[in-house]
């Protein structure tokens, strides 16, 4: 999904490192608020008012690779298509 947004803004920009930049935002904004909710349900005692700023980065709610590669894979795809396209 993170290649099908940054190509149609590249292709409707002629930019790719713009289409990188918001498709790999997207998926780290995801992965972010899932980090969060985590955090809340368990250490927040289930209300938000009790997570920290820090609590996204409390690197005990990123137990699983899955949870890692789902923002690392676009940022590394998009990046790399970027580099070719700007290149080409």
């Amino acid at each position: 999904m993170a290649l099908v947004l940054q190509v149609a803004i590249g292709l409707a920009f002629h930019n790719w490192w713009a289409g990188a930049l918001i498709a790999s935002a997207y998926f780290i904004g995801r992965e972010a608020a899932q980090a969060e909710y985590r955090w809340i349900e368990r250490f927040g005692g289930g209300l938000r008012r009790n997570l920290p700023w820090w609590g996204v980065f409390d690197m005990r709610v990123w137990p699983k690779l899955d949870q890692w590669l789902d923002w690392i894979g676009p940022i590394a795809v998009t990046c790399g298509l970027a580099a070719i396209m700007t290149q080409a």
